[in-house]
């Protein structure tokens, strides 16, 4: 039996791209760490997570794909995620479990596929899965890069990248909202303020691009903008709904991190304290 083990990991919302198809994200620095054995014997492909008794059919279908990529023929695999990123949150749990478990196959296999490639085969997991609607090609290239990502989700290109060192607080709900279940038309309505954020996003300004894109999801999606005014009122300097929510996620300096976490300890919900990842997904030892 091979095996293979890797991590990826989640990320934060700039610019959400359900709207218009062009998105932004910056990886934190919270994993989903995946393990895959090869085994001769059985054809099947059997997906487990650590943490509960969720859908396995995206990591099954990762696996799947890197198999035939290969023209693996001699035997089924196992498939076993953990992972640090709170699930249905919007901290893109999917493309960290996504990144990670291809990349876990490929270890296993002891081949390898460059960096966008690999993203692109996630994505299509995703799309077959049903776990996404655009592909979420930003959140899975921030996830597997690391740093920060611009791009275009439609084409899956990536327009651009940079690293940023910084503080990261996120606040999670107790609730759960779940991509597939968005509500896709109200998201498109505010296209043309959303591409007003994604210029911003396109000239680095992503403090502003990603709190613009926070107030106008949290109208489209329904969700109250307290979290967004009590974080900037603490001293963030951006803020956002996090993809589809409900979590949110804020930039901030050193010096206001206790003033950030202080305003969100009044909400109902738990509260992380992490950074910007700048490396991205890893071959991790098994």
């Amino acid at each position: 039996m091979t095996k293979g083990r890797a991590s990826a990991c989640g990320a934060g919302t700039i610019i959400n791209a359900i709207a218009t198809w062009n998105g932004s994200a910056f990886a934190i620095d919270l994993r989903t760490t995946a393990e895959v054995e090869l085994s001769e014997g059985t054809n099947s492909i059997r997906g487990e997570i650590a943490e509960g008794d969720g859908d396995t059919t995206l990591i099954e279908r990762c696996v799947k794909l890197v198999l035939e990529r290969f023209e693996y023929s001699s035997g089924g695999a196992r498939v076993r995620t953990s992972s640090e990123i709170p699930i249905a949150r919007g901290l893109k749990s999917s493309s960290a479990a996504a990144n990670a478990t291809v990349l876990a196959t490929l270890d296993a296999l002891d081949e390898k596929m460059e960096p966008l490639e690999m993203i692109r085969l996630g994505v299509q997991a995703a799309f077959d899965a049903g776990v996404t609607i655009t592909g979420a090609f930003d959140d899975a290239a921030a996830s597997y890069l690391g740093g920060i990502v611009v791009s275009d989700n439609r084409e899956q290109l990536l327009v651009k990248r940079v690293e940023r060192e910084s503080e990261v607080v996120v606040f999670v709900p107790e609730s759960q909202a779940f991509t597939a279940e968005t509500d896709v038309a109200m998201s498109r309505l505010i296209g043309p303020w959303v591409d007003i954020a994604y210029d911003l996003a396109l000239d680095e300004e992503f403090e502003k691009a990603m709190t613009l894109n926070g107030f106008l999801y949290c109208s489209a999606l329904g969700f109250d903008p307290k979290p967004m005014l009590c974080a900037l009122e603490a001293g963030a300097t951006g803020v956002s709904l996090s993809g589809t929510g409900p979590a949110f996620t804020a930039i901030v300096c050193i010096d206001d991190v206790e003033d950030v976490i202080k305003a969100w300890n009044c909400l109902k919900g738990k509260i992380i304290r992490t950074e910007i990842d700048n490396t991205g997904a890893r071959v991790e030892s098994c």
